[in-house]
């Protein structure tokens, strides 16, 4: 089978950690310990978020006011370059050492015209106060909102387009190699209408590409078998946060559709593991990276699929 796995960041970084090194690497041991059977056994490719570690970024540049912050896509690029070293490297510890692993940088295509660049959503660096956040508003044309108290830079958050590079995955996997790409949504791009030489010019973007939207279409793509949103919760639950919390073990895409989810959170993995199955009529299911392998057996987690469910009574629907 052919596997696409995206990682939440959650699952990179536990809630609460601080954000060492160290930690990180000890978490990314850990997510290897559960990919490594896959790997073993499939073809496979990993994404993963990359949230906390682009913040952390921000915050350290905004302390050196000698030189402007670096730009988002730098910072992506960055980050999906550290994440994939660790994933490399871990990984490359648990599976033969003949076994061929790689990690890309991986562009992805954004429309100029997406509407998402006309509501910025996503939080991004740390918080100022007011007098702060209206300064940098005039200097930078940052766009603020209120974050408790203070008040945070929010950026576009626009949807993955088209990614660069599909072809050298596809030939990496058909020639044995685990690959990580697509980590933190990929770095965001898009054509102008300036001419260069090779056409339009491509540049970077201050935007964040949703990271279980780009690893759907990543899945798609390739053509992948399943897609498995894994994080640092063990399924989907309907009632989360209350009394009737109960875990959604089962479900088709229109299943899910009509129920609603928190934004920022489950939302946009539901979203996306229901884009894959509607598009593929294949597996896609959400669960906990220390039951990654289960959740393939379809033992655990929550499974979207268009087949069909058999009920308690031994019947379909």
């Amino acid at each position: 089978m052919r596997i696409v796995v995206a990682l939440g960041g959650n699952a990179l970084l536990r809630r609460g950690e601080p954000m060492t090194a160290q930690n990180q690497r000890v978490n990314v041991r850990a997510a290897c310990q559960s990919l490594a059977p896959l790997a073993a056994d499939h073809e496979l490719v990993i994404s993963h978020g990359n949230g906390p570690q682009v913040g952390l970024l921000a915050l350290q540049g905004s302390a050196y006011k000698e030189v402007d912050p670096y730009p988002l896509d730098v910072l992506g690029a960055q980050t999906e370059g550290m994440i994939g070293y660790l994933i490399q490297q871990e990984l490359g510890n648990l599976l033969p050492a003949n076994r061929r692993i790689a990690s890309l940088l991986t562009m992805i295509e954004v429309d100029q015209h997406d509407p998402a660049f006309g509501n910025p959503t996503k939080p991004i660096g740390p918080i100022y106060s007011a007098a702060e956040a209206d300064a940098l508003a005039a200097d930078k044309g940052w766009v603020f909102k209120p974050d408790g108290e203070h008040m945070r830079r929010v950026v576009p958050s626009p949807a993955p387009k088209s990614i660069f590079g599909v072809e050298p995955i596809q030939w990496m996997l058909e020639h044995g190699t685990v690959i990580t790409c697509a980590g933190g949504g990929g770095i965001p791009v898009m054509y102008t209408d300036t001419p260069v030489p090779a056409g339009r010019e491509l540049i970077g973007v201050e935007a964040v590409i949703d990271k279980d939207h780009a690893s759907a279409l990543l899945a798609l793509d390739l053509n992948a078998d399943a897609l498995l949103i894994v994080t640092d919760v063990d399924a989907v639950y309907s009632g989360w946060g209350t009394a009737d919390q109960q875990a959604i073990r089962r479900a088709s895409p229109a299943e899910l559709s009509a129920a609603e989810f928190a934004e920022g959170s489950m939302g946009p993995k539901v979203r996306a593991a229901c884009t894959f199955v509607e598009q593929t009529g294949r597996l896609a299911a959400i669960g906990s990276i220390d039951d990654t392998a289960a959740i393939l057996r379809g033992e655990a987690g929550t499974l979207i699929t268009t087949a069909r469910i058999p009920t308690a009574a031994g019947e379909a629907r």
